[in-house]
């Protein structure tokens, strides 16, 4: 494949009209992280953004940020913490579960709707996505949104762009909400709760007037792997629930959840240093790193998941509250595809394969299977977007 690497948003203009004017596909890339989700895209070029990077507007004050959508994740988090701020929607660093040297860029996270625990509080990526500007599979310059969330009118192309993995258009620049960051981060663990149980404890936290902002099941054998002492060596499963805040709220906070949490099981607690280190590993999905298991990111309504982690031998953890099932599966026949998805057929909700070799993804639908009808509505988004299907061509979907 021969790369091209636009140097401004004026290259990337001239490469898509190139492609279009010669009916050639582009395999659309930032830094590469993300390469291994989804479909591989069979194109004879590809287009490397990771040169439209560097932040063009940061207002602390002001709650904003703008930057090229190839700027690294590492360098905006940087930036972030040194102004005590960060992305509240808790974005993924898949580095270690992908076996990459990349946490990726803010172009990729946007690319795939991709966010953490606290997405149970804070939303999802698309939620604190203010504007754009990009070049559409036309071949034309476009931008959408402004600097603040009412700043919209007619269609709001944010949050059509996020999800969208770069088969609609390409992102040049993106601007972004930021939110202060906690003061204190405290998290009350429950030992010893099996999975239903587990799921019953994080939706009696996540119904009280405590504000919890994530809340996480790990049984006792991904717990075992936490580099959280008092999680691993817990030699049980561990229900965690996370608040934020000012240590003085926190405290009364933590002791009135441990108080209604003591039913579930043996209570303990943790604080700053440990609660961040615990939280990143769920974020990241690190206890499924350095296998060669498939790794399904499962949606599904809370009180479903533990039924739908029974359906095939597999390492699960449960985020959001219990309505995220992170599932690691044997790449054997399908990877437990057939039955994740029959046993989502009758509850609702949706399966990602995050993690699969090029022949299982060859395979199977690493996205959700479309309707009829919502496969007609994506195929007539690509069409006006992209009509002649340059963009990251079958990324997602065989034919879109």
């Amino acid at each position: 494949m021969q790369v091209l690497k636009p140097e401004n948003a004026d290259q990337v203009l001239e490469m898509v009209q190139w492609a279009l004017a010669n009916e050639q596909p582009l395999a659309v890339r930032g830094a590469g992280s993300k390469d291994g989700i989804g479909r591989a895209v069979d194109a004879g070029h590809g287009i490397d953004l990771s040169s439209l990077c560097g932040v063009t507007l940061y207002e602390p004050g002001e709650l904003i940020l703008g930057c090229g959508a190839g700027t690294s994740m590492a360098e905006l988090g940087k930036l972030l913490r040194e102004n005590n701020q960060q992305f509240d929607f808790d974005p993924p660093d898949f580095s270690r579960l992908l076996d990459t040297n990349s946490a990726g860029t803010i172009g990729g996270i946007l690319g795939g709707n991709f966010a953490g625990p606290r997405r149970i509080k804070s939303g999802a990526a698309r939620d604190h996505f203010l504007g754009f500007h990009g070049v559409s599979g036309r071949g034309e310059r476009f931008k959408s949104g402004g600097r603040v969330m009412k700043n919209v009118t007619g269609f709001d192309l944010p949050k059509v762009m996020a999800g969208s993995w770069g088969t609609l258009a390409i992102l040049t620049d993106v601007t972004m909400k930021v939110l202060p960051s906690p003061e204190k981060i405290y998290t009350v663990l429950v030992r010893g709760s099996d999975d239903a149980t587990g799921v019953q404890a994080m939706t009696a936290a996540l119904k009280s007037s405590h504000e919890v902002s994530s809340a996480a099941h790990l049984p006792a054998g991904v717990a075992a792997r936490s580099e959280v002492s008092y999680v691993a060596e817990a030699g049980a499963a561990v229900t965690a629930i996370r608040i934020e805040g000012f240590a003085p709220s926190l405290q009364a906070r933590c002791a009135a959840l441990k108080t209604m949490l003591a039913a579930f099981g043996e209570i303990e607690e943790l604080h700053s240093h440990n609660s961040a280190t615990l939280w990143s590993e769920i974020r990241d999905a690190a206890y499924f790193a350095g296998t060669d298991r498939a790794v399904w990111r499962v949606s599904a309504p809370p009180l479903s998941g533990p039924e739908i982690a029974a359906t095939c031998q597999a390492d699960v953890f449960y985020d959001w509250g219990g309505g995220l099932v992170w599932m690691a599966v044997d790449e054997t026949s399908d990877a437990g595809a057939g039955a994740i998805r029959a046993a989502l057929a009758s509850c609702g909700g949706h399966a990602t394969l995050i993690r699969g070799s090029s022949d299982l993804r060859a395979r199977i639908e690493p996205f959700e299977p479309l309707a009829a009808m919502h496969r007609r509505i994506t195929g007539d988004l690509k069409k006006q977007f992209d009509p002649k299907g340059v963009l990251n061509p079958g990324r997602m979907y065989e034919g879109i």
